[in-house]
Order: structure tokens, then sequence, then C-alpha cells
């Protein structure tokens, strides 16, 4: 019996639970958006200006490379137009009647020439008005008036499982329009810690990069940024940057040419299932702060290694990657409670957030742990040097791993050459202290032991073996 759900395009299903069977109509959306949505292609490569042939130097005319260079390089010895060779090709959308167009950064990156195209097949000379990178956004302007702008909805209001619609340049085939649903919201992607992506899985290939994503309503929700990919085409997984994160980008870029974001100062991790146990967790959740770094606001409000973030200015953080984009478009000079668990019990600290310094990586304090003492976890140790100590500026001694054998610790993940600052939220004092904190263990259970490796530090949870 052939299925009826075609013929049936709003009826709901004969459960009665109200699901409509029917596809939605985007078509309106289309004839009504689709000449907001342009096309840029960048052009690049060609230096600051003209390349010029001099053939008096060093060649004379009757020499072949003479008629090859001629034949490469116009009369006037400057390059000959590529076409669209050497062109990057992108979207973006109209923001304003006057000219002011979205698109993402990479899409402008290193450009000489921006040029966009819109549906009616009128070419406008873009000039950059600012680029953020951490975000991927890019504000263009042209000289033009009375345009079609796009309509902004709010990207908090997204729910998971509504349909969404992209319309973009795919590989140059202009206005191209396709569709599907949120797959999940406040995503993290590990090249883009300060934007929470919306996840889709509308098909979305090179040439999308910039355009705008829809709701049914026709507002823009997001901006289509990258897929998820292990053959460089759509596999059912793309990202669009949240439409709130984007126009707050673009209004700072048109105030100021620039974006400044909160800053607090702490290197994180998840609490993981393991983790959560030694930590007094009835399950994982919050951010893990595994380092803080010195001079910051962090520091200054009293935060430390150990501490799991619950909520931050009275937004949860279920998870560690929840928190920097709750940090980042926080203003700065700002002060904000910070809900927290330390030594199990729950406490709240009030910080005040800094801007955050165009490389933090450079304030992550330089040291390189070296390899070299012994225990029921498996591991042989040794004192931290008295030079090393003060070189890492380390509050507390510490304590190197020299060996690790088959073993708890093992199984955990440590390696010759950690050191292990704390050993169930206590700060290890130097090797006695460890092999006393060590023997008083429980046996079967596990304990979150803080460890820096290179520059970085982590907590790892090792449990016990049973006596």
């Amino acid at each position: 019996m052939a299925s009826s759900l075609a013929a049936s395009p709003s009826a709901a299903d004969s459960t009665g639970s109200g699901i409509v069977a029917a596809l939605p109509n985007f078509i309106p959306l289309v004839k009504r958006y689709g000449p907001s949505v342009v096309n840029i292609s960048s052009k690049q490569g060609y230096g600051s200006g003209p390349q010029q042939f001099e053939p008096q130097e060093g060649l004379p005319e009757d020499s072949p490379l003479y008629d090859f260079f001629r034949r490469f390089f116009d009369e006037d010895g400057s390059l000959p137009d590529e076409g669209d060779q050497g062109r990057s090709l992108g979207s973006g959308f109209i923001l304003s009647p006057d000219g002011y167009i979205l698109t993402n950064a990479h899409v402008v990156e290193a450009a000489d020439e921006i040029i966009v195209r819109m549906s009616d097949r009128r070419e406008f000379v873009a000039q950059a008005i600012g680029a953020d990178e951490r975000s991927d956004i890019a504000l263009l302007k042209i000289d033009a008036t009375d345009l079609p702008a796009v309509e902004l909805g709010l990207s908090k209001t997204v729910e998971v499982g509504e349909w969404v619609l992209a319309i973009g340049s795919p590989f140059g085939f202009e206005h191209s329009a396709t569709a599907g649903i949120v797959s999940a919201k406040g995503r993290s992607l590990p090249s883009e810690n300060y934007v929470p992506f919306i996840q889709t899985d509308v098909a979305i290939n090179p040439g999308n990069s910039g355009g705008p994503l829809f709701d049914l309503e026709g507002r823009v929700v997001g901006v289509n940024s990258q897929i998820y990919s292990r053959t460089g085409g759509f596999m059912g997984l793309s990202f669009a940057i949240p439409i709130d994160v984007a126009i707050d980008v673009v209004d700072q870029l048109k105030d100021k040419g620039r974006v400044s974001r909160g800053w607090l100062g702490v290197l994180i991790q998840d609490v993981t299932r393991d983790l959560a146990e030694p930590f007094g967790l009835p399950h994982p959740v919050g951010a893990l702060v595994s380092q803080v770094l010195p001079d910051s606001p962090a520091e200054k409000a009293g935060l430390r290694a150990g501490d799991i973030i619950l909520t931050f200015d009275g937004l949860d953080v279920p998870t560690s990657s929840s928190l920097p984009p709750l940090v980042g478009v926080t203003k700065v000079d700002v002060t904000v409670q910070v809900e927290l668990l330390r030594n199990g019990e729950r406490r709240e600290l009030a910080v005040t957030l800094a801007e955050l310094p165009e490389d933090e990586t450079a304030l992550i304090p330089q040291g390189h742990p070296a390899a070299p003492v012994a225990n029921r976890l498996g591991l042989v140790m040794k004192e931290v040097p008295e030079d090393q100590r003060e070189l890492l500026g380390l509050e507390h001694a510490g304590v190197l791993v020299d060996r690790v054998e088959t073993g708890p610790a093992e199984r955990a993940g440590l390696r010759a050459g950690d050191l292990i600052l704390s050993f169930s939220n206590a700060q290890v004092q130097g090797l006695a202290h460890f092999d006393r904190l060590v023997e008083a263990a429980p046996a079967g259970e596990s304990v979150a032991v803080l460890v820096q490796r290179g520059d970085g530090r982590m907590f790892y949870a090792i449990r016990l073996p049973p006596e």
C-alpha cells in the first residue's frame, strides 16, 4: 500500500499526537531574502602593486626567453588579468540598506581586492571595515544605497530540531539554497574557544562560508562558517556562528575597528566521570581549573587550581567548553559572581574581568619539568630540584615522576617527567609528604591528581588498587 504522507501535507499523525507531517515551504523565504545574499570574490597573491617585466635587464630581444616572458606579461610589463584565478569565493549578506555586509574573516583574509556581486549581477569593490579572527567575522562596506537588507533574529531562541535554511555560493554556484534542522547548540570546536556554534545538518560546502542561516520566519540566526569533514566535502555536520555573537563583533568593529573580550585567566579541563568522584560530585559538571595564570583576574579574585566553576555571572557551566564563550562576551572591567566547588564546598567569588590579551598563551609560565622516587601507584618519584622550582615559580614543592611502572598511574595516563602538584586536593609539599598521602589514600577509590606536563596542567583520576 502506498504511503499517504505526501498526500497529507498538513494532517497530524493517526495517534493524535499533533506531530505535523508537512515539510516547510521555503519558497517565500528564498524569494524575499535571496536578494540580500551576496557572492564575494577576494583577489589575492600579487603583492601590493603590479609586477613589472623589464626585458632590457639581461635578456636580448632575440632570446627565446624574451618571447616567453612577453607572452606571460602584458605589453606594459604587468601581470595579465587572471580572471577567476587567484580568487577565493565565499558568501555574505547585507546588514543594512547603506551597504554594510557581513561575512567570514577567512573569506577575505589577505585579500588585495574584495568584489561583492549582487543577485542582480551588479558588482561593487568593497572596503574591509574590520575582521576578527577569533570569531571568524568580517565587516565590509560598499558604496550603495537602498539595498535589500536581511532581518536579524536571536540565536538564543533557536531550538534543536527546528528547520533552518542556508543561502550561499557553494563552489561558486551563486544563490544556492539548502535546508536542514538544528542538530545542537553551544558546540565548541578545537579551533574556536569563544564561539558557541550552532550545529546543523544543512548542506554546506566551500563557498557557503559567510552566508546566512535563516529560521522559518526569514530571520538570520547564524553565519555559516565551517564543516566537519574527513573528505573535504559535506558529511552532515555544519557549524554556524550565532548571530548574537556576530552582531556584537560587528558593533565593536564599527565603533573601534577591533574586538575586546573578557578574560578570566585560567586553564580549564572537563570534569570526567572518573574525576567527579574524588571531587565530591554526583556526576560530571562544570569546568575544572587546572592552572591559574599569574597576575590574572582569577588570581586576584582568589581562584585556585582544583576549583570547579559551576556558574558564571548566574549562568550554568555544564562543561568546560561552555565557559570561554560566557567569559568572552562579558565586558571588560565588569565584576561578575563565580560559583565554584572547592574541597567539596560551594562558595562564591567576585571576579573583575580584564581584557583578553592578543596572545593568551604567552602568559602561561614557561618551564620544562625534567624527568628526575616509589609506591602503590606504580610510580618512582624524586624531589623537584630547587632551581627548577624557582624557574617554574612553584608555590609548593611538588614531586617529579622519575619512572612509571605497570599500575594505576600508568592506566590513568601519567608519564615520566610529569610534575605532581596536588594529590586528593592536598598540595604536595615534597617527596615524604607525597608518600604519606599515597599511603593514606583509601583502597579501591579514585583520587584526583594535579599534574603539570610541559607548560600545561591537568587533573588525572587514579583509582587505587583494592586491598
